[in-house]
């Protein structure tokens, strides 16, 4: 497990964090800076992810989630939509291709079903084939959004009420987690945004009520190994009191 010190004048070593979360921000605003097209600055950024991924495998990093596609992102133009999506497809092939070798454990967080029907299998296959894996899990979040996460838990959940499989006092905050996309995966410790932004886009609304977020002036085709440990560094400068004194 990767250790950092606190603060550069003291001794003491601490552990990363179990689980991190990052918002993938600025790809289009990288291509723009450059004269590129939208596409570019997400091949770039599936470019970034594929780096940052193994460099928290190799920090010990436990989960992993990133934000790829949000369910207001179909708002963005036909081209650049299905350029994501093209992305997506091949980083899939080329995982399960390596699957054997890397041993990453797939999760996918969000509604699928808007997704075309060979990238719904192709996501279906990599959770499949991947379970088998503990060391470390990658949660993609695709076409997901937080509030979009919540109704769907609490419709679930009152549909179990209505067939009377429970009673609405059954419900506590630790029984909707299981209703939600991230059922079984601790909450995040860290949440990383690059580009600037200082929002949290509708992301893991309910996971990161005690969550350190880390806002980072760096467009995410830009962010590298050096941020990730800033982002670690500042994390460890906080006084996680999850309420108390």
């Amino acid at each position: 497990m990767a250790l950092f010190n606190k603060k550069k004048t003291e001794n003491e070593i601490l552990p990363s964090p179990k689980h991190i979360a990052i918002i993938m921000d600025g790809n289009g605003r990288w291509a723009k800076k450059r004269g590129l097209p939208r596409t570019a600055g997400h091949a770039a950024g599936a470019e970034t992810f594929r780096r940052i991924a193994n460099y928290c495998r190799t920090l010990g990093v436990e989960y992993l989630t990133v934000y790829a596609f949000s369910t207001e992102n179909w708002k963005r133009s036909e081209e650049e939509v299905s350029g994501i999506m093209k992305l997506l497809k091949n980083y899939l092939l080329e995982a399960l291709q390596d699957m054997e070798k890397n041993h990453v454990r797939f999760k996918f967080f969000g509604d699928l079903s808007r997704l075309s029907p060979e990238l719904q299998e192709l996501c279906r296959k990599a959770e499949m084939t991947s379970s088998q894996y503990h060391e470390v899990q990658v949660n993609f979040c695709l076409n997901y959004g937080g509030r979009d996460e919540i109704v769907r838990g609490v419709k679930a959940f009152a549909s179990k009420v209505a067939s009377g499989e429970c009673s609405a006092e059954d419900l506590t905050e630790e029984r909707f987690g299981d209703y939600l996309y991230s059922a079984g995966v601790p909450d995040p410790e860290l949440i990383i945004r690059p580009s600037g932004e200082m929002r949290t886009s509708n992301f893991l609304l309910w996971q990161s009520a005690y969550s350190e977020f880390v806002f980072m002036d760096v467009l995410w085709p830009d962010f590298r190994e050096k941020d990730l440990d800033e982002a670690i560094a500042e994390y460890h400068r906080r006084n996680r009191r999850f309420g108390g004194v």
